[in-house]
């Protein structure tokens, strides 16, 4: 039986990783995800893994892309800007049918920003983080516990369809202490994987990892053949979870650190006698579209809590197909929105405002 411990969110990720199976890391440190790389620099060696801190965040990337085309799982770490740096190999990645992990513990921008925790890469990630028509699969952790579940289940999803897949923390989740019950070890990658460059010992045809395609009938091929994989994808694998929403009146939709806020701010509203709930994406793509649908079906408002400039809350509009107001509730810039501050937008919307 796994037991349960005090640890960090960055530590508890890179231990999940490691109970995975993953066996290869590379990365570049930057605050406030320093953390994961420092783990993975004293256990990799200790269990015969890879460590390597790269020379930058490109360098690190293309590791990744080079491990992945063998056929192992391989990850790396970053926050904010670091994420914008590799977003060339991710694309590549992508376009070469790549599994991988990528962790971003995100920060203020945009630029250098700020190293106080922020969600401000959300449009970044969930529309392809990259140049062409791709999707990585993204999970938003709201708890240390989450952090190390859901990485496991980021792996082990990129193997299954064969693209890289991203845990989109914040710097709030990444550097909090909470009790988590670790994993059990669980490698389901396997050394047989036709897709990968191996050498053959004449035994099959050659692989070759490639993302150049000069024919544009061969590239419309292929991007077709990708896009009816993410349709199955967002039929399958989209997870949300639901608080209060069995008699709600507001809908609240938030992740990550804004999710734990807003619990708060919805029982002292129950406690007035508003009828609110919470829907709270766990996987950002896919986004879970019918869940939110269904939700318009019965809510009167929804309230997206934010720590950006409202970037989800066109995903909820385009969801609901705008039947119901979206008001926004929101921090930037490093700052988390405290629950008095969601209960005042809640009781605005509650006295008839549309707009919070």
């Amino acid at each position: 039986m796994s037991e349960t411990v005090l640890m960090k969110g960055n530590e508890a990720l890179a231990e999940a990783a490691i109970l995975a199976g993953c066996r290869h890391y590379f990365g570049y440190p930057i605050t406030p995800q320093t953390e994961v790389a420092a783990y993975m620099a004293k256990k990799m060696p200790k269990i015969g893994g890879t460590f390597l801190q790269a020379e930058s965040e490109i360098a690190a990337i293309n590791m990744v892309y080079g491990v992945a085309a063998t056929g192992h799982p391989a990850m790396t770490s970053s926050s904010s800007p670091g994420i914008s740096l590799k977003t060339e190999g991710i694309s590549y990645l992508a376009g070469a049918d790549l599994p991988a992990l990528i962790i971003n513990v995100q920060r203020g921008g945009p630029g250098l920003g700020g190293i106080q925790p922020s969600q401000s890469d959300y449009n970044l990630v969930t529309r392809g983080p990259g140049h062409g028509d791709f999707h990585v699969l993204v999970f938003a952790p709201a708890s240390v516990q989450e952090m190390a579940d859901l990485t496991g289940r980021a792996l082990h999803l990129a193997w299954k369809y064969r693209m890289p897949a991203m845990l989109l923390a914040d710097g709030t989740m990444g550097q909090m202490m909470e009790p988590v019950t670790l994993p059990e070890p669980c490698n389901a990658f396997g050394d047989d994987n036709p897709w990968a460059a191996t050498g053959t010992e004449m035994k099959r045809p050659h692989n070759v990892v490639n993302s150049l395609y000069l024919s544009p009938d061969e590239l419309e091929k292929f991007n077709f053949e990708r896009f009816a994989r993410y349709a199955k994808i967002e039929e399958d694998e989209p997870l949300w979870e639901e608080y209060m929403m069995d008699d709600a009146e507001i809908c609240i939709v938030s992740c990550g650190i804004t999710a734990r806020v807003s619990r708060n701010a919805i029982v002292e509203a129950r406690k007035q006698g508003i009828k609110v709930g919470m829907l709270r994406p766990i996987t950002l793509w896919p986004f879970p579209k019918k869940a939110l649908a269904a939700a318009a079906d019965k809510v009167n408002a929804f309230l997206c809590v934010e720590m950006n400039m409202g970037q989800m809350k066109d995903d909820v509009e385009l969801a609901i197909r705008c039947r119901k107001p979206v008001a926004l509730c929101n921090r930037v810039g490093g700052m988390i929105p405290t629950p008095d501050e969601v209960l005042a937008h809640i009781k605005k919307i509650a006295e008839g405002g549309t707009e919070a």
